[in-house]
Order: structure tokens, then sequence, then C-alpha cells
């Protein structure tokens, strides 16, 4: 189906929710801590490997390299990588009002920092960090800045990320906000994962739309549970359908 299509499905939907996965992130240059070249990496310097390490074992246990890594690797990543172009097309599209929901398994903030809204991330965000005892809020920069575990300037206790760290279960109530938007969409948009993937897994149950579109750079033996289906970058489809768009409304 060429963009016109997939645009007109999106103007035929009443609630459209898209699914972003790690190939989204990957677009915007950021590395997948777990596989690859940057999993030897951080073996190699940490001595442990990613998932060992963000751990609430590790958290509760050995909170001075867990936060090594947490700083220097993945907010860092965060400060100096924005989000990439695809976010920006999600957020126009949001603008226009053609997509109403963003679902996410991914921890990175990006659909935020690109100024989406409505988005549910179900395993939290890096960008939300928070005194696990009186709840004050701390900035990525008050975590970098800060030498060694950074600790609450109240409570002088060490600062939380608020995410699912290995080892943990996705809170219940995430899980069900998920499920919720999915149930609701009429159009499903799956952007850079697989159907096959834990995101889709998880959620695509809940869904009872007949428009479930797939935007992938890979084929995969699922690929055949979508209704539509684009194989290529995330970002360039996001942008022919935003071009298409305005080009209709001369906008």
């Amino acid at each position: 189906m060429r963009e016109n299509g997939i645009l007109q499905i999106l103007e035929n939907s009443r609630y459209t929710v898209v699914l972003t996965g790690a190939g989204m992130m990957l677009e915007s240059g950021y590395p997948l801590l777990r596989d690859g070249e940057e999993s030897y990496e951080i073996e190699n310097k940490y001595g442990y490997s990613y998932e060992e390490i963000f751990s609430s074992g590790f958290y509760a246990a050995r909170k001075e390299l867990f936060f090594q890594l947490y700083k220097d690797v993945m907010l860092r990543t965060v400060q100096n990588t924005p989000p990439g172009p695809g976010y920006a097309c999600l957020k126009k599209l949001q603008d226009y009002g053609k997509i109403q929901s963003v679902v996410t398994r991914r921890i990175a903030g990006l659909e935020r920092r690109a100024g989406c809204t409505n988005v549910v991330e179900m395993k939290g965000s890096i960008l939300d960090n928070v005194c696990p005892n009186c709840g004050r809020q701390y900035s990525i920069e008050y975590i970098t800045a800060a030498k060694g575990v950074p600790l609450c300037e109240q409570c002088l206790v060490a600062i939380r990320p608020q995410v699912c760290l290995f080892g943990e279960m996705i809170n219940n109530a995430l899980m069900t906000r998920a499920a919720e938007e999915v149930s609701r969409a009429e159009a499903l948009i799956v952007l850079g994962a697989s159907l096959h993937s834990p995101l889709c897994s998880q959620l695509l149950q809940y869904y009872t739309g007949t428009n479930l579109v797939l935007v992938t750079d890979s084929e995969h033996y699922s690929d055949q549970q979508a209704d539509e289906i684009v194989y290529g970058r995330c970002d360039d489809f996001l942008k022919r359908i935003v071009n298409e768009y305005e080009s209709r409304t001369n906008r």
C-alpha cells in the first residue's frame, strides 16, 4: 500500500495508536545495550553485562557500579543524542490529529522529548528519577553531576530511576493503561518492532481493529499478521506520510 492509502487509514480512524520499538531508537543513533558491540564494550569495561548491572540486585547491593553505568552510558547518551526525525514526524502527526497515543517499552523517553503526548512508557523512563523516600524528582543533569551515587538532598538516600529494572515486573498500572489504549484503537501502527517482539506479543491480543500497519526494516515470519507491511526505515515512512498529508492540506 502506498503512502496515500495508509494516510487514508489514518484519516478514517477515530483513534490511532502507535507502538514504537527498538528500530526507532536505532535510527536516532541510540545503541541497543543488550546486543551487538555495545554489550561487549560494557562487559569489557565494567566486568559485568548490561543486563546484570542495570538490575534490581545491583541497584540494591552495588549502587556505585550501577550508577557508573547509568550515568556514563545511558544518561550521557540522552544528553548528547536528540530524538531523530522519525519522532519529530510522530509529533507532527499528533498535532494534525492523526495519532492519538504512543506506546513503547523503550526507556530513553524519545517520544516525550520529541513533544509527543499521551505516551505510555510501559517500562518507565530514565527521564524520571526520584527519591524513593520523599518522592522528590531530580533532573538528569543533577544525576550526572553527582560524584558517585546521587543522593536526595533532603533524605540522603540514593535516587531511583523510575524504570523497570532487570529482575522486576512491569508496573501493572502501566500495562493496564497500554492495553486499554490498544483496545481503543481503530488503527494500530507498529514502528521498528517485529510482531513477535515482547512489545507486540503483550499488546496485540487487545487489538480488535482491522488496520494493523507494520513498518520494519527486515522481514520476519510474524509479518503475515499485519494487514499492511512497509519494509524500510521508520523515519522515511513517517516523513512520506507527513509530506503526503501536508501536500493535501497545503500546510
